[in-house]
């Protein structure tokens, strides 16, 4: 049942990232560049052969009463414009039901991207940026019954690209399409998965001008779902299958100034409240809130 979160929290994902540098100083939740919850093929500025400045980032999510509250403490750095690595502290607050502590966890997350191919490589527009990543997680301490906790480790290894669109001028797009092979259920949240599985992913997002030197960006992302994952009892015995739907969520990326690598996102979940056999998860209109800054 914990599986509910990962549903939650990919689904909320702000999936907007800026057609401007400073999109490179905007995490992830679970810290590599990108939407809310999935990458971009960008990497966090830095210099040719140096490190870059940090990135620092803070993800919250309001779950409801089922799944409860969830936040991410992110720490992300560049390397010689093509690679990035950081480390992610999660933290989960219980919520009122009684089954929430059955996602009441904490998890540790290292990542690591690189980019394989520059952004319209050999001077053609029509060329994406490609990057190559991995995400670990670790001591995750989670109890099925509320009682007897075990600790878990899983990965995903991604390819994605991404493309900003400029000759739009007014309002530049920016297309984000990727795939991902992972042996955890619900990115970690439910623990392990019994293989390895891919899922595909994608975002696509519009930058307008605001006040002064401030833009927005208004988009939307999707996520391919597990078929399904399995839900298991107190005695360690499965209870369940669970079946998820494609999530989908719309949101709204701020950044106040071009003098400050400073953004602020804020998205809505769409997702369905059941996940399969009645087991009710109420993560239908759930909000997130995320802000991000590059030193």
């Amino acid at each position: 049942m914990r599986n509910a979160f990962r549903t939650a929290v990919f689904a909320l994902a702000a999936a907007v990232v800026a057609a401007l540098p400073v999109s490179a100083q905007t995490l992830g939740w679970e810290g590599p560049t990108g939407t809310f919850i999935t990458p971009v093929a960008y990497v966090a500025t830095s210099q040719a052969k140096s490190l870059g400045r940090p990135v620092v980032g803070y993800h919250f999510l309001a779950g409801g009463p089922v799944v409860g509250d969830f936040s991410t403490v992110n720490f992300t750095e560049g390397f010689a414009k093509r690679f990035e690595a950081g480390y992610t502290s999660e933290v989960h607050a219980a919520g009122d039901a009684a089954i929430s502590a059955n996602w009441e966890h904490d998890m540790s997350i290292v990542h690591g991207k690189a980019q394989i191919v520059d952004e319209n490589a050999g001077h053609h527009h029509f060329v994406p940026a490609i990057s190559l990543g991995g995400i670990y997680r670790f001591n995750d301490h989670y109890s099925n019954d509320g009682v007897n906790g075990q600790t878990t480790s899983n990965g995903d290894i991604y390819l994605v690209a991404t493309k900003t669109i400029t000759e739009t001028k007014i309002i530049p797009i920016v297309l984000t399409a990727g795939v991902r092979g992972t042996n955890a259920a619900l990115w970690g949240l439910a623990g392990n998965a019994s293989e390895w599985t891919p899922s595909a992913f994608g975002s696509a997002a519009f930058v307008f001008k605001g006040p002064a030197t401030s833009k927005f960006a208004l988009g939307a992302e999707i996520e391919q779902q597990p078929n399904h994952a399995l839900a298991t009892a107190a005695n360690g015995v499965q209870s369940a299958v669970l079946n998820f739907p494609t999530s989908e969520s719309y949101a709204i990326r701020i950044f106040p100034s071009a003098k400050y690598k400073l953004n602020l996102d804020a998205g809505v979940l769409h997702s369905g409240n059941y996940l399969g056999q009645g087991v009710k998860i109420d993560t239908n209109a759930r909000v997130a809130f995320a802000i991000s800054y590059g030193f």
